[in-house]
């Protein structure tokens, strides 16, 4: 499985760079006030999927930080409430 496994993420990372190599033209991104930046298209699509992550990431953080005060709640009440003999 170990092996399957490793095997995936080289054809991932294989996939993934031969995206990158075909998609090295240039592109222009435009701001307010006239301001822009050329970037190559792998870099610009690397930019925008770092951001969305980060988002999500952040999204979650809120709910998995709930649920860990939740848990360490329900542990206390367990440890706290009457024992079988």
């Amino acid at each position: 499985m170990k092996y399957f496994v490793w095997l995936l993420r080289i054809g991932l990372f294989v996939v993934l760079l031969g995206f990158a190599v075909k998609n090295n033209g240039m592109v222009t991104l435009r701001f307010f006030l006239d301001a822009a930046w050329t970037l190559p298209l792998v870099v610009v699509l690397l930019i925008f999927f770092a951001a969305g992550a980060l988002a999500g990431l952040s999204v979650a953080l809120g709910t998995f930080l709930r649920q860990r005060r939740e848990i360490a709640r329900l542990k206390k009440a367990i440890d706290a409430g009457p024992g079988l003999p």
